[in-house]
């Protein structure tokens, strides 16, 4: 725990003895750090605190304000507490604090950011899950990033951390799947026959049916429509596990559908809703109680001819993932599974896992914009756009951060046009080459300037060359702890890419300012490079969260 760590801590005691709140209040007692050059002319912290208690006490925010400035027994490092209307405290840290943080900073490295009193739980990320019956379209690409970010930001903060695929591999997709190639075999070997509207129309299954037939030359209709439907599947899953790696994605499990379908778990599944009253018996056909938990309507989870469907594999997979030892589930879906999302956690109830957690996070559509137009995409019509195509076009690091770098429920436009700029106009470039300077700044200094060693924990020595570019700079690093903080609780993995674009972007506007290396003032130059190193860090830090490179060169 950091020092503004325990001033935020002796702050919301005091705020919640002195105003009788209860220790699990969930009035959020928060000290904002104040990270941005116009706010940090007000100090250093700031809180709306009085505010928010005048609402709950309804007295006059600016009463409760003074009242707090004058009864607070601040600690030692707090220059001055202030008070500016209508109700925000503001709290100016004494200089010394900051180069306290630069010294804890220095020794813990990448450990200063880990949550200080973690309790730590297994989670178990499921994400992507594409069906196995085509490539993987650039909308795959959206819940793919957010689900490896969060799997990294959460593994990082000391979880242990499981990355889920489920292969759709049972139902009739797959059976559409394999009669669709093998129509395709049969033209490819000269018979005069359509493809069925409903089929699978992508020009991918032409590209599957020649290497199927060179494999197994023209007999192969000879063989089962089974041979189809497994071949396609298997040829076209390797295809997603080859694009998810470079995209830069690895998967923990790959958890077959169909082995649910082989087992009794389904069977165990039903019995247990059966067994809690949540199923009944209608046209001969078993339904869940879907509508008790929100649903707009109970759903079949098996039909009347003993067809299982989707909603009694849901079931089995969902305590499945709890006889396995999850404590913590997450869900990655897309925009038009909101329904589905209501019957997931339905099903959680039903099955009395009402201890739980199940975070289900619902992305937005993405479109690409290309040439100032809407590029046109219709999987009918087989013209999709596929996230493999993206990724050879503009490199794994730009798409992965033109993926992240918008939050989940607002529609994504990816910009070719953009992506493909190797200026400081496209974000990744500003991001990489910010760190390459960094580097480059350290290794010149190497040569160029005397060695100053300070000692950090003699917080005088160093203090008189450290002023308040440096301090703002310091104050955005420490941010990141609480970014990580939030992107856990919140699952808001767009927070992680904003904070590394506002980095670089400090970082820029403090290089062109402020000279780093000055061999007249070896001491000064000597103090900017200790902070310049732990920008290095986090920088380099916050792209390997995000999987991108980090190179040392541009």
């Amino acid at each position: 725990m950091h020092i503004l760590e325990q001033i935020q801590n002796s702050f919301a005691n005091f705020i919640k003895t002195k105003f009788n709140l209860p220790h699990d209040t969930q009035l959020p007692i928060n000290l904002e750090l104040n990270i941005d050059r116009p706010r940090a002319q007000f100090g250093d912290l700031n809180s709306n605190i009085a505010m928010l208690l005048a609402k709950q006490l309804k007295q006059n925010p600016q009463a409760i304000a003074q009242l707090i400035i004058i009864e607070y027994q601040a600690p030692n490092e707090i220059e001055k507490i202030e008070f500016v209307a209508p109700g925000f405290i503001n709290i100016t840290l004494k200089k010394s604090v900051f180069v306290k943080l630069l010294n804890e900073i220095n020794q813990q490295k990448a450990s200063f950011f880990k949550p200080s009193n973690l309790k730590s739980r297994k989670y178990l990320i499921e994400f992507v899950s594409a069906n196995p019956t085509g490539p993987m379209h650039l909308g795959h690409g959206r819940g793919a990033i957010i689900g490896d970010v969060l799997g990294n930001v959460l593994k990082f903060n000391g979880h242990l951390v499981t990355k889920e695929f489920y292969i759709n591999d049972a139902g009739n997709q797959i059976n559409k799947l394999g009669l669709s190639l093998k129509i395709r075999c049969q033209q490819a070997l000269g018979i005069n026959i359509e493809l069925p509207e409903a089929a699978y129309h992508g020009e991918y299954l032409r590209e599957l049916a020649h290497g199927c037939i060179a494999d197994y030359g023209p007999t192969i209709l000879e063989k089962p429509d089974s041979f189809f439907a497994h071949y396609g599947k298997e040829k076209l899953l390797d295809a997603i596990k080859h694009t998810l790696l470079d995209y830069g994605v690895k998967f923990d499990i790959w958890f077959s559908e169909k082995s649910l379908h082989e087992s009794q778990a389904i069977t165990q599944a039903l019995a247990q809703l059966k067994l809690n009253n949540y199923t009944y018996e209608k046209d001969q056909a078993t339904w869940f109680k879907s509508t008790e938990f929100g649903d707009d309507k109970d759903r079949v989870v098996c039909k009347s001819d003993g067809e299982l469907t989707y909603v009694a594999a849901d079931i089995a997979y969902l305590k499945n993932k709890v006889d396995r030892g999850a404590e913590h589930l997450v869900m990655i879906l897309g925009q038009d599974h909101h329904s589905y999302a209501t019957r997931l956690q339905g099903l959680k109830q039903a099955l009395g896992l009402t201890n739980l957690p199940l975070d289900i996070i619902i992305y937005q559509l993405v479109s690409m914009q290309a040439s100032g137009e809407a590029v046109r995409m219709s999987k009918r019509a087989g013209n999709i756009v596929t996230l493999l195509g993206v990724i050879e076009t503009v490199g794994k690091d730009v798409a992965r951060f033109f993926y992240l770098n918008r939050k989940a429920d607002s529609q994504l436009e990816f910009n070719l046009d953009l992506a493909l700029t190797k200026t400081e106009e496209n974000p990744v470039y500003y991001i990489q080459y910010a760190l390459v300077r960094i580097r480059s700044i350290l290794r010149k200094a190497q040569t160029l300037t005397p060695e100053i060693k300070f000692d950090l924990t003699n917080t005088e020595s160093i203090t008189e060359y450290i002023s308040e570019p440096e301090y703002l700079v310091l104050k955005k690093i420490i941010a990141l702890k609480d970014i990580l903080a939030a992107i856990e609780s919140t699952q808001h993995t767009h927070l992680l890419a904003y904070y590394s674009l506002e980095l670089a972007k400090l970082f820029h506007a403090y290089y062109g300012q402020h000279k780093v290396l000055d061999p007249e003032q070896p001491e000064l130059s000597s103090a900017r490079l200790l902070v310049l190193e732990q920008l290095e860090n986090t920088l380099e830090l916050t792209l390997k969260l995000m999987g991108l490179d980090t190179p040392e060169s541009m």
